[in-house]
């Protein structure tokens, strides 16, 4: 493991300063750690975004039973944050562990801007950063002068797919609406993209699009608002799963079970769940529990083999009744 607190003295004194500061956030977050500070292993720290959403537990449990079936060739920092939009608290995790000085960052960002100038001072630090889950923005990368691979689905695909699942079932001039994530996220606007890609091919009518900010309750509060506001509406589209659950939720306490298809993203379980009973039609896996896996496969390749920094396409797949065999 590299100490680039040594490299770097004055991030000694930072470290200091941020664990007085940030002590009681970290707990509210969530950082694990199974780390030997005497080894040599190289430590990749895993920063994902909320852990209040299955998907993000998911994938902190799928690098934790990496690390376990890997002992020697890596130590592993998991971190998450609170909500889906607490971005100071992320930039703060990342700055943690810039002054700890671990050797790779595996992030999921919650916002594809505002990650990016703390991402670079990790580099800046020697330390191998993979962008996950969520693109960061390429021009402000650019402008950055940072050079940040992505491994991830392509995110316009798997919601185009979700999409053209939900059409089959849907009559030309439907009404539908789209709940999706955080606006400024890449990942949430290039579902976006694909749902409106499948919608436009199909002849759907798309009558109000609305971010839930990724989250269950926000997403049941717009839901129901829609609902009331287009009471002929025949789908809606979420952008995750969380999203897809709190519209599941509305539709049912409106009465429209029969009326109202909703498709989601994630593949989590309590989705699988409601896609058996026929609540939910579709949704798209992309593999969280391999996702962080992917992500620390790459930085370890940058670390131990002197691997050029390349994005990398992961997979993303439909899941239907059908598909979960029922």
């Amino acid at each position: 493991m590299s100490f680039h607190c040594q490299k770097y003295p004055f991030l000694a004194a930072a470290a200091l300063l941020l664990s007085s500061i940030f002590g009681v956030s970290c707990n509210q977050s969530t950082v694990e750690e199974s780390t030997d500070p005497t080894d040599d292993k190289p430590e990749v720290a895993l920063i994902m975004k909320s852990l209040a959403n299955e998907f993000f537990k998911t994938m902190a449990d799928g690098a934790k039973s990496y690390e376990e079936e890997n002992p020697d060739r890596f130590s592993l920092i998991s971190n998450g944050i609170k909500n889906e939009t607490d971005l100071a608290q992320q930039v703060a995790l990342v700055e943690q562990m810039v002054a700890r000085g671990v050797d790779a960052i595996v992030i999921a960002p919650a916002d594809s801007k505002a990650l990016v100038p703390a991402l670079k001072r990790a580099q800046d630090a020697g330390i191998t950063v993979i962008n996950i889950d969520n693109k960061l923005d390429s021009e402000v990368l650019e402008k950055a002068g940072a050079t940040i691979p992505f491994v991830g689905p392509d995110n316009r695909e798997g919601a185009k797919a979700v999409g053209d699942e939900l059409a089959k079932s849907l009559d030309s001039g439907a009404k539908v609406a789209i709940i999706e994530g955080v606006p400024t996220a890449f990942n949430a606007q290039q579902r976006r993209a694909g749902f409106e890609d499948a919608m436009t091919a199909a002849g759907a009518e798309v009558v109000a699009v609305q971010s839930a900010q990724w989250e269950m309750d926000k997403a049941n509060s717009v839901s129901s608002a829609i609902l009331t506001s287009h009471p002929d509406l025949a789908a809606i589209l979420a952008s995750n799963d969380s999203m897809a659950l709190g519209a599941a939720a509305a539709v049912k306490a409106a009465g429209k079970v029969d009326q109202v298809k909703i498709v989601g993203f994630d593949n989590i379980s309590a989705v699988q769940t409601l896609i058996k009973e026929g609540r939910i039609l579709a949704t798209a896996d992309q593999h969280g529990g391999k996702l962080a896996i992917f992500g620390i496969d790459a930085a370890l390749e940058i670390i131990n083999e002197g691997a050029a920094p390349a994005d990398r396409k992961t997979p993303v797949d439909l899941v239907t009744r059908a598909a979960l065999g029922n």
